[in-house]
């Protein structure tokens, strides 16, 4: 069973920057697609970033980008997402999202969740 542990969540102020992190294990890491999603209250939860078993490829919502970098190291099990440039708009719980069949672009995509973590921008 796979498992997801993110963490690096906080407060920051409006313009601050982030770093958030997903501690994978139960599995080969290198077969997993990765991503991050966000869910703000009363809203729906919503894609971020994802990024393929290599690391080669990278994909980010509009909202993000320019501003959010995913990424992988494949020795240490672990995804990050560095977060600069931070508005309140990007207040959320944020989770982190593995996938054994396709790089996790929808929640549908994604086969296992971690707990999510906290990220509050204030202005």
């Amino acid at each position: 069973q796979v498992q997801l542990v993110e963490s690096g969540g906080g407060l920051v102020q409006a313009g601050g920057s982030l770093r958030l992190s997903c501690a994978t294990s139960g599995h080969t890491f290198s077969r997993l697609r990765m991503g991050w999603f966000r869910q703000a209250p009363g809203k729906e939860r919503e894609f971020v970033a994802a990024i393929s078993r290599s690391g080669a490829n990278t994909y980010y919502s509009d909202s993000v980008k320019g501003r959010f970098t995913i990424s992988r190291d494949n020795a240490k099990n672990v995804v990050h997402l560095q977060m600069n440039s931070l508005k309140p708009e990007d207040t959320a719980v944020y989770y982190c999202a593995a996938s054994l069949r396709l790089v996790p672009s929808t929640v549908a995509d994604s086969d296992y969740w971690g707990q999510g973590t906290q990220v509050t921008v204030s202005s």
